[in-house]
This record gives C-alpha cells, sequence and structure tokens, in this order.
C-alpha cells in the first residue's frame, strides 16, 4: 500500500478511529531430524499522518511503536532494530532454540 493509500484509509476513516496497529515477523525453523518451531515477534504501535522521518522504509514513517512519540522513520537503525518485530522474533528462537 503506498503512502497515497495510507493517507487516504485514514481520511477514510475518521480521526476518532482506533489507530492501533502492528507488524509481525514470523519465522520457521526445521532441523534435519525432523523438528519444526515457528516463532511470531510483533511491534505494536499506532498509525500516524502525516509522514515523519526520513530513515526507514515502506510504513516506517506512519508507524509510531508504542511508547513512543517518534515514528520507526526517525529512529536511527539499531534503536529500531532493538525494538522491531524481526528482532522480536529472533529473539524468541534464540532463547527457545539456543538457550540465550
Amino acid at each position: 500500500m503506498a503512502m497515497g493509500k495510507v493517507e487516504g484509509l485514514l481520511c477514510e476513516l475518521g480521526p476518532d478511529t482506533d489507530r492501533s496497529c502492528h507488524f509481525a515477523c514470523v519465522l520457521a525453523i526445521a532441523w534435519p531430524d525432523g523438528e519444526s518451531a515457528v516463532y511470531e515477534g510483533r511491534a505494536n504501535g499506532t498509525l500516524t499522518w502525516p509522514p515523519r522521518g526520513t530513515l526507514g522504509f515502506g510504513y516506517d514513517p506512519v508507524f509510531v511503536p508504542l511508547g513512543d512519540t517518534r515514528t520507526f522513520a526517525e529512529h536511527d537503525p539499531a534503536e529500531k532494530h532493538a525494538i522491531s518485530h524481526r528482532a522480536d522474533a529472533f529473539a524468541k528462537l534464540v532463547a527457545e532454540q539456543f538457550g540465550g
């Protein structure tokens, strides 16, 4: 969905609509012995308009993670990575598969 479509959707929904949203990442691992596992990571937040920030890509300029006032596109890459849906999924995989 292009940024214009995001703007159109938010305008259509109106200012009083719940704008909560999340990014999700699902990792699946299959071992040679037949064991497998799936891990879901989430970054919860809200949609905002107009877009803010120049870092990141995709929906980063309109996604504000919970507990912050900045969009993902306003976070430096290391800071964003630490709280991203991808980092959450990988942390769950590492914790269960490798004990750390």
